[in-house]
């Protein structure tokens, strides 16, 4: 089986700033990525409804980091097991996982620092190949230097590990996804 990844809402970092929000399903897992900050609550939820789907059948969430831009609409998903670079949050449980974590069959987790210490990327075996949702890239158009990286030559050293997976699509924090290609920025 292999899961599918539909791009719930296209993010922005403009002189206002969304998350990228993105649906993972998986067998019985339904994954939300980065439900961060949106100009409403509508943006995430009525083309999840679209879907099919309501808050309660989201079975987990992904936080790519802890900043709040991608962390803000968390509560919309009350059953869903939380998921970051350390650990799955379930109710009162706090449980430490490895840095490459398996969500379900076709999703795993796997740190990339970067745009911030703590960041993972998720990485999705589909039917059109590795998918990967990270912020290591806010947009195919940059910005070649993040701004909020503490050292460029761990966030290079990260994209060029994601850039080795090969993967077929990349979903950027901030933007819609695109293919690897020789423009991208390093």
């Amino acid at each position: 089986m292999v899961a599918t990844v539909d791009v719930l809402t296209v993010g922005y970092a403009e002189d206002r700033v969304a998350s990228t929000v993105t649906l993972i399903r998986d067998g019985s897992a339904v994954v939300i990525v980065d439900p961060g900050m949106v100009a409403s609550r509508g943006v995430i939820l009525d083309p999840l409804e679209r879907l099919g789907l309501g808050p309660d059948d989201v079975t987990d969430i992904v936080l790519s980091h802890h900043h709040p831009d991608h962390t803000m609409n968390i509560a919309l998903f009350p059953s869903a097991k939380v998921h970051d670079f350390m650990a799955t949050y379930i109710a009162d449980e706090w449980i430490d996982h490895s840095e490459d974590f398996a969500v379900s069959e076709s999703v795993r987790l796997l740190a990339t620092p970067g745009h911030s210490d703590e960041d993972v990327s998720t990485l999705v075996s589909t039917e059109m190949g590795l998918v990967v949702l990270t912020h290591l890239w806010w947009s195919a158009a940059g910005p070649l230097e993040d701004p909020f990286a503490r050292s460029a030559e761990q966030l290079r050293t990260s994209r060029e590990l994601v850039v080795s997976l090969e993967p077929s699509l990349i979903i950027p924090g901030h933007g819609a996804p695109f293919e690897v290609g020789p423009t991208l920025p390093m």
